[in-house]
């Protein structure tokens, strides 16, 4: 701003009224503004804001793994919500990784974001309470927070894998796999527990050398898939806890010429133009992203009694759609 004001020839306090759209002369304006424009001069906001003892105007989000398409629309949804208030949406990626969250969410507190939306990397959480944060807001979306209270937004994980594998078995697939995370994390043990509860519903109970708890990615599915269909005593159709593992399940089934039927938690572009029959859990992603914002700026407005009251959970419905014949 001294810049500015050296090159207009007047004060850094002209300089600043020119800025604020106060009352300045015409021919003053116009010199500061000139200067401004050959200069690129461009106001701090944060150090602004940071001076004035104002909320920076920005939030936070920190996911897993941008690589899958259910991130990208969770962050699409939070986002249309922040502009409804003026608010601008500062992504981040962990790749699953605890100590990268760990740098990433503290990272955005020293930027003096206003609150922040988390898809938690780990199982334990107390390093992202509102107390451990200085106050800071805090919303999980996706899986719930542990040793912690805070709100939460969650996809009905348990009851969208239920009614899925109950799909495939009232088709008349008794030999049902199962390709999905580790359970250790949230969503894949709720999935595994929707899975198991529609075989028991159905009188059954799920082989367990059919069971493949470790698949994170389409290429360590379609290993997992490969080993499963391979032999003489494969499975006839597979569950599968994600968008990602149902794409290398299919590959699995392509390579092998297999009419294998596939089930899959989240639904996924062209899923419709699969050469084989696939039934999928589907729900609003962005809403996901939508509902977290609005919780999270709840509380903001709450001010510094943010993190009283007790914890709030909403959880989004999910369908069951199915494609091919």
């Amino acid at each position: 701003m001294r810049d500015v004001a050296a090159r207009a020839g007047v004060s850094a306090m002209t300089v600043s009224r020119v800025l604020k759209d106060e009352r300045v002369s015409a021919t003053t304006r116009e010199r500061v503004l000139a200067a401004v424009r050959e200069l690129g001069y461009r106001r701090n906001e944060v150090a602004r804001t940071l001076r004035l003892g104002r909320p920076s105007g920005m939030i936070g989000l920190v996911v897993t793994n941008l690589g899958n398409p259910f991130y990208s629309r969770l962050a699409l949804g939070a986002e249309s919500v922040a502009e409804e208030y003026g608010l601008r949406l500062v992504l981040g990626n962990t790749a699953s990784q605890v100590q990268r969250e760990r740098e990433l969410v503290e990272d955005l507190i020293s930027r003096r974001v206003d609150g922040v939306i988390v898809v938690p990397a780990g199982a334990a959480h107390p390093h992202l309470s509102p107390a451990t944060l200085g106050g800071t807001p805090v919303v999980f979306a996706s899986q719930p927070p542990s040793e912690i209270e805070a709100d939460a937004v969650l996809v009905d994980d348990f009851g969208g894998a239920r009614e899925a594998t109950a799909q495939v078995l009232s088709e008349g697939h008794r030999s049902v796999g199962f390709l999905g995370n580790p359970p250790g994390l949230f969503t894949a043990a709720e999935r595994f527990r929707g899975y198991w509860a529609a075989h028991e519903e159905a009188g059954l109970t799920p082989h367990e050398e059919w069971v493949r708890r470790g698949p994170h990615d389409i290429s360590t599915a379609e290993a997992a898939a490969m080993e499963l269909l391979d032999g003489e005593d494969a499975p006839t159709a597979l569950f599968c806890s994600n968008n990602r593992i149902t794409l290398g399940a299919y590959r699995a089934v392509w390579r092998l010429g297999a009419s294998t039927a596939l089930a899959g938690f989240d639904d996924f572009e062209m899923a419709d133009m699969l050469q084989v029959p696939v039934t999928v859990v589907s729900y609003d992603a962005e809403e996901v992203g939508r509902r977290a914002a609005r919780l999270l700026l709840d509380r903001i407005e709450q001010g510094p009694d943010a993190s009283a009251g007790s914890a709030r959970r909403t959880v989004v419905p999910t369908s069951v759609v199915r494609y091919g014949a």
